[in-house]
């Protein structure tokens, strides 16, 4: 199979973000850019992923909707922004993110204002699928595609701290989001969430995202590849990184479809569980607010875990990793069934949250390492929608088996033992082998050089 060098990003315009006068020169860039883009997670996935789970029983509750009716809303949602994003990502590689994640935060923050007033259930998923347009342009894709440009040597610990933010939207949002619903109900709850994402991702957006450091005429990492290109195998990492792929040449790679599989299946898993979880222990804690605190437990134990991965991440096989995360995921399940102890409940609750954020994150970094970072949004977009699509699944088979069984057992051991399934498909998504001599040329430092000059 033969490659192309991308030199098509040297047409993306110059950018200069407020945020970078007052940024020190001292220091890469791209370490405001990982922090910006957690600040964007923080509310698109506090309100757009957790406030899924503060949203279930109280939709429940009010209207007399059935659990699987509301998971079949969460179901769309997750689907729809699966679609979304893969729709969208050939278009990121192309045109850049910016002009589509600020249609996206507005389309999210609409729809969370408006869930507060929904009164039929078609309602209820018209609102939902039109946040999942936003979600879908907005995240996922487009912030993983940022991180791809700006960092390649260092990825793994510059992603452990931009999708900090996701489990911090878990942390913060779900909690107060339990609490404004306790106060107003979801009248008050979704205008107040819809509120915190205008406030706070245009800014940050506009005032600090740059979608590539070429823009700024920088390099990935802050090193110019013509110093960091010096030894081959350096040069062979960097030409992969710099090919271009279509989605058909992808496709016909068993890595592709062995990482597409994997993390379908674990995310019908892990969705099934997050989006149940604060209805699961509602009864066993004996508070919603308990129940909510946690979730943001998990979300804590994703902040710590993901940043402590990050540091040895880049260093180690990620298969491997992935496969440990998923087994601790699984078992993490299976155990939280078995006991029924306050205390016990929390630990579990936060080992599940150990491996919840770091899957996404090794999601994003084995799609990286295999098909480079040109055209990271174009493949990524397509193994994000069958994430998504299992992501869907997940709460609506959660919500059926419980309505059938009674409880939460049948379904969330079914869930543990797909996940230990996904454990082994992940094992064939070896590296793609290096190019040919032939497939290297021009020089990628030459390739690099170019692009930075032109841009």
């Amino acid at each position: 199979m033969s490659f192309e060098v991308d030199d098509t990003d040297a047409s993306l315009p110059r950018r200069h973000p407020p945020a970078a006068r007052l940024f020190p020169s001292s220091l890469f860039y791209g370490w405001a850019i990982a922090v910006a883009v957690a600040s964007l997670m923080l509310v698109a996935a506090g309100i757009g992923y957790y406030g899924l789970a503060v949203f279930l029983n109280p939709l429940q509750e009010e209207h007399g909707w059935s659990n699987a009716s509301v998971s079949g809303a969460a179901s769309l949602y997750f689907v729809t922004s699966g679609l979304t994003a893969a729709f969208f990502g050939p278009r990121v590689d192309r045109r850049g993110p910016m002009g589509y994640m600020t249609v996206g935060f507005l389309l999210v923050a609409g729809a969370a204002a408006l869930i507060g007033f929904v009164e039929e259930l078609w309602q209820l998923y018209a609102v939902y699928l039109l946040m999942a347009l936003g979600f879908g342009m907005s995240s996922n894709v487009a912030v993983n595609a940022i991180m791809t440009r700006w960092f390649m040597v260092r990825r793994a610990r510059a992603m452990s701290v931009s999708s900090t933010g996701i489990s911090l939207g878990g942390v913060i949002l779900a909690p107060v989001g339990a609490w404004l619903v306790d106060q107003g109900g979801l009248a008050l709850a979704g205008p107040v969430m819809g509120a915190m994402v205008l406030v706070v991702t245009l800014p940050v957006l506009w005032g600090v995202i740059a979608f590539d450091p070429r823009q700024m005429g920088l390099h990935p990492d802050g090193q110019d590849p013509r110093v960091s290109l010096a030894q081959t195998r350096a040069r062979m990492d960097a030409a992969s990184q710099l090919r271009r792929w279509t989605i058909p040449q992808a496709m016909r790679t068993v890595p592709f479809w062995a990482v597409l599989a994997a993390f379908t299946l674990v995310l019908i898993s892990q969705t099934g569980f997050v989006i149940h979880q604060i209805a699961f222990l509602e009864e066993r804690l004996g508070s919603r607010s308990a129940a909510a605190f946690a979730l943001s437990t998990t979300a804590f134990g994703s902040i710590v875990a993901r940043l402590v991965v990050g540091l040895f991440a880049d260093r180690i096989d990620k298969r491997w990793l992935t496969v440990a995360l998923f087994v601790l995921q699984a078992s993490a399940i299976l155990l939280v069934l078995r006991v029924d102890g306050t205390v016990a409940t929390y630990a579990l609750t936060l080992t599940f949250g150990f491996t919840i954020g770091n899957i996404y994150m090794m999601q994003s970094l084995l799609v990286s390492e295999i098909f480079g970072m040109v055209s990271f949004g174009a493949v990524f977009g397509i193994v994000a929608l069958a994430g998504q699509a299992g992501s869907g699944l997940g709460p609506f088979a959660v919500g059926f088996l419980e309505d059938r069984s009674g409880g939460y057992d049948l379904p969330f051991t079914v869930a543990a033992l797909v996940t230990y399934a996904a454990a082994a498909l992940v094992l064939l998504a070896r590296p793609v082998g290096p190019p040919t001599t032939e497939a290297i040329e021009p020089p990628v430092a030459e390739a690099a050089g170019a692009a930075a000059a032109g841009s």
